[in-house]
């Protein structure tokens, strides 16, 4: 009877929470946004620019990885020409017009400005294609949104031990100086380092990202550490000499999945797995406390004395780096695209490789082709997850003012993308959920302008509105069906998800 009773009860947990996600993410009454909200596109210098060593440029760790192991990308390519940005930055901006947009969030080539990768020579052709882009948007009212690090690392740094050596902190903030210094005076909003996890865990503890070290369970760390009082160095630099006079705001971009509870038995396994996915960036600068969640110290340190380690692999902030990183960002910058659902059993025992950091998280994540839309299984689309993020981020971290860096979805191609378009609507509404309850989400901004390097996978994975043809020398650029969902949306600031448009040709409105 207590076995029937309980199978009942799990059934009907289920069903309660499926229903409540389909309330939280399939309104199709049409919704308005807030006043001020902002709408824009993110792209980075890797993925568009191409002129990987004209004018001065010097070598980054994807062109070193691809140029030296070209099928380590998915299609055996790499980003030298990619959508050709520098000679094609005018037609990039004329789409951004023809959207509406009001900011465009891009990165710069730390090796392009600086071919040392040291501030004694500042390469003056990288700098001018910087100022020629700003004024280009500015001239459209057209927002610039910096990030002065997406992953491209000066080879030369790497050599040196990359994000593992301790002097990083001083290089990068000689580097955002000189950023500062150089387009402070039209560039408001400045992103220091696009996605911590992807660059210590995907770079350095795995193989899934540049420079591949696969140092599992112990460069991971020595990169979070480094990269934290990176970031923290970057924003006390501009607190201290430009703020008074650029009057700018200054913030980090991090990647954040939604980890769910396979089943009400699982809550302090997903719990714990959002700390080490996410919150191990986040902890440190938005709690109250600052350092790292307490639960990622125990874990960390229980498991390194299970295997011999004299100390925690972690490697732990001293009180002084605690108040150093604390409070050292203006705005909670977001990237988001996904869910995972979360169990631990026994047989996480053994599941991974041992020491590692997913080893020391201890769960084992999984999504289900229920949430595939599209022929890509590159995202899946679950967007009351993003609504249960959002959500989670206002309630532990004093509801910080959150701008979404990146939001998107992958196809194979093609103008009529009727996934991306839904995808889009969806996350969108997902998100307004969250606005309506309290979160103080301002702005918006979806991955990507135009399709492009997509890292490990080439060019298979689409993310853009526009389509580039990569077979046409010109990279000639074509809206996607989203483009004109995307551009009413803007227009109209409000979501329907009625709207079908009937334009076949992309044109630009006043700003």
């Amino acid at each position: 009877m207590m076995l029937r009773f309980l199978t009942l009860f799990a059934l009907i947990f289920c069903i309660s929470v499926t229903e409540s996600h389909k309330i939280k993410s399939a309104r199709h009454d049409v919704r308005n946004f807030p006043e001020g909200f902002l709408f824009g596109t993110a792209t980075a210098s890797y993925q568009v620019e191409g002129a990987w060593d004209v004018d001065g440029k010097a070598p980054n760790i994807w062109d070193h990885m691809t140029h030296n192991d070209p099928c380590l990308i998915k299609d055996c390519s790499n980003g030298d020409i990619a959508d050709n940005s520098y000679y094609l930055y005018k037609r990039d901006v004329e789409m951004m017009r023809e959207l509406g947009i009001k900011f465009y969030r891009f990165s710069l080539s730390w090796p392009r400005i600086l071919p040392t990768s040291f501030p004694d020579e500042i390469n003056e052709a990288g700098v001018q294609y910087y100022n020629n882009l700003i004024d280009e948007l500015l001239k459209y009212n057209i927002e610039p949104m910096i990030t002065l690090y997406h992953w491209d690392l000066p080879q030369k740094l790497q050599e040196l031990g990359g994000w593992t050596n301790p002097f990083i902190v001083d290089w990068f903030g000689d580097y955002a100086r000189i950023a500062y210094r150089l387009f402070g005076d039209r560039v408001k909003y400045w992103m220091t380092i696009n996605e911590p996890y992807q660059v210590c865990y995907q770079g350095y503890g795995d193989v899934t990202k540049a420079p591949r070290l696969n140092m599992k369970g112990i460069a991971e760390y020595m990169c979070g550490k480094n990269l934290l009082m990176a970031h923290a160095r970057a924003y006390h630099i501009y607190d201290d000499e430009f703020r008074s006079s650029q009057n700018g705001v200054v913030f980090i971009a991090y990647s954040a999945q939604w980890y769910e509870p396979e089943s009400e038995n699982e809550i302090q396994a997903a719990e714990e797995c959002n700390q080490f996915m996410w919150a191990f960036y986040v902890h440190p600068i938005f709690s109250e406390t600052g350092d790292y969640p307490p639960i990622v110290k125990e874990r960390v340190a229980a498991k390194s004395a299970e295997q011999g380690f004299a100390r925690s692999r972690l490697i732990e902030f001293t009180p002084e780096e605690v108040d150093y990183v604390r409070d050292t960002a203006d705005i909670f910058g977001l990237n988001h695209y996904s869910t995972n659902f979360v169990y631990r059993n026994d047989s996480v025992n053994g599941y991974y490789e041992s020491p590692s950091f997913y080893d020391d998280m201890g769960v084992i994540m999984y999504q289900t082709d229920e949430y595939k839309i599209g022929e890509s299984d590159f995202t899946k689309s679950i967007p009351w997850g993003f609504y249960k993020l959002l959500t989670k981020i206002r309630e532990d971290y004093n509801n910080p003012t959150v701008f979404i860096c990146e939001n998107g979805f992958a196809t194979h191609g093609g103008l009529n993308d009727d996934d991306r378009v839904q995808n889009m609507r969806t996350y969108l509404s997902a998100m307004l959920d969250a606005i309506e309850e309290g979160s103080d989400v301002r702005a918006y901004a979806f991955w990507s302008l135009m399709d492009n390097f997509e890292w490990m996978q080439g060019y298979i994975e689409r993310f853009g509105l526009y389509e580039v043809d990569y077979e046409d020398p010109e990279r000639t650029r074509t809206p996607r069906k989203s483009a004109f969902v995307y551009k009413e949306i803007v227009k109209t600031h409000s979501l329907d998800f009625h709207y079908e448009p009937t334009d076949t040709v992309m044109t630009i409105d006043e700003l």
